[in-house]
């Protein structure tokens, strides 16, 4: 990877369905050594995928939290694999530090999110302790 493998990779987290012409312009390219390069970073495994970046309450979806959460040790990758398969929990990662999973929950409303944290996450086998923290409002969100 040199520096024009990272400006493409920037102008494609910008805008991953613009054209490759776009692009060339940009980094200062011919588009066909653009598109070598870009699939050369797929190829690579650098670019997994291509994706789109919504806005959560454009959906419907007005409360947001980040939740932090311990489990008992022993019931860790199940809780993992129940958290999954909850579809308003929209990230979920696991940590070091304080607690041993972190994610983001997406609701319609207060009372939704309420329910998703208590009764779905909180009433998992293993769940020690929930910790949410409230989304005022989203700032930034690179992929």
């Amino acid at each position: 990877m040199d520096g024009m493998d990272y400006k493409i990779i920037a102008a494609l987290r910008e805008d991953a369905g613009a054209p490759l012409r776009k692009i060339s312009k940009r980094v200062h390219m011919s588009e066909s050594a653009v598109r070598k390069r870009v699939k050369q970073l797929e190829r690579k495994g650098v670019i997994e995928r291509y994706t789109v970046v919504v806005d959560p309450e454009k959906l419907g979806y007005n409360a947001m939290a980040v939740i932090d959460l311990d489990t008992a040790p022993e019931k860790r990758q199940e809780v993992i694999g129940k958290l999954t398969k909850i579809e308003e929990v929209r990230k979920l990662a696991t940590s070091t530090g304080e607690h041993m999973i972190t994610g983001e929950v997406w609701a319609h409303d207060n009372h939704e999110l309420a329910d998703i944290v208590i009764r779905k996450i909180g009433g998992i086998e293993g769940v020690k302790k929930v910790n949410r923290e409230v989304t005022l409002e989203q700032v930034k969100d690179m992929c």
